[in-house]
C-alpha cells in the first residue's frame, strides 16, 4: 500500500484539484468563489493527500476557516472535506482532519464545527469517532433538499510540547485529587 503524503494548500496550481475531488464525491455544487473566500484567506488550515511524493494529483483535500464566533469565541470551520472514492478506508479522511484540527488548535480555536448531511452514516461515523457531537438537525439545509446534522468539537487549549519531547496521540481528563473523610473533619472545626 502506498505511503499517504499530506502537505498545506500552496496556491492556485492546487484549486482545479481541490474542486474536482469536492464536484465529485460532495452533493453541494460550490461556485468558484466560494472556493477562494476559503482558500485565500485560511489556505493554512487546509490540506491535500497524495498517494506519494511523485504525485502531483490528490485523492484527498479538505478546506476550513476560523474566525470569531458569538462573544469573541474562536471557532474553526470544516468547509469541505472530500477523499476519492478508491481511496477511501484507508486513514485518509482522520488523517486530513486531525490535521487541520491540530492547526487551528495552534491558532487558538475552542471548538469546531461542520455540517454533513443527515443520512450520510460513513461521514457521521467518521466525524463521531473523532469526538465531534450532534449539536442539531438543519432542515432543508442543503440544495438537494436533505437536512444536515451540524457537528461540534469541544478542542482543549494548546500547549506546545517542549524540545525533544515526542507528540504524543492521546486524551488526557484532568481528574481531582482524591477525596478523604478527613477533609470533612477539619472543614467543620
Amino acid at each position: 500500500m502506498p505511503s499517504i503524503v499530506y502537505r498545506q494548500y500552496t496556491g492556485e496550481r492546487d484549486l482545479p484539484h481541490i474542486i474536482s475531488l469536492v464536484e465529485h464525491e460532495l452533493s453541494e455544487p460550490y461556485v468558484i468563489y466560494t472556493y477562494r473566500y476559503f482558500l485565500n484567506q485560511w489556505p493554512h488550515l487546509s490540506y491535500l493527500a497524495y498517494p506519494d511524493d511523485s504525485s502531483n494529483v490528490p485523492v484527498g483535500c479538505i478546506v476550513c476557516k476560523q474566525s470569531p464566533h458569538r462573544e469573541s469565541r474562536n471557532r474553526g470551520y470544516i468547509a469541505m472535506l472530500s477523499v476519492h472514492k478508491n481511496w477511501r478506508k484507508r486513514g485518509i479522511a482522520t488523517s486530513l482532519i486531525r490535521q487541520s484540527v491540530e492547526k487551528m488548535k495552534q491558532d487558538g480555536v475552542q471548538e469546531v464545527v461542520l455540517e454533513t448531511e443527515f443520512d450520510n452514516a460513513a461521514a457521521l461515523a467518521l466525524y463521531e469517532s473523532l469526538g465531534f457531537i450532534r449539536e442539531k438537525r438543519l432542515f432543508r439545509f442543503y440544495l438537494n433538499g436533505k437536512d444536515a446534522f451540524r457537528l461540534t468539537l469541544s478542542v482543549a487549549p494548546y500547549y506546545p510540547l517542549p524540545p525533544g519531547h515526542a507528540n504524543l496521540n492521546y486524551r488526557a481528563i484532568y481528574v481531582a485529587p482524591r477525596y478523604s473523610d478527613s477533609d470533612d473533619d477539619e472543614s467543620s472545626k
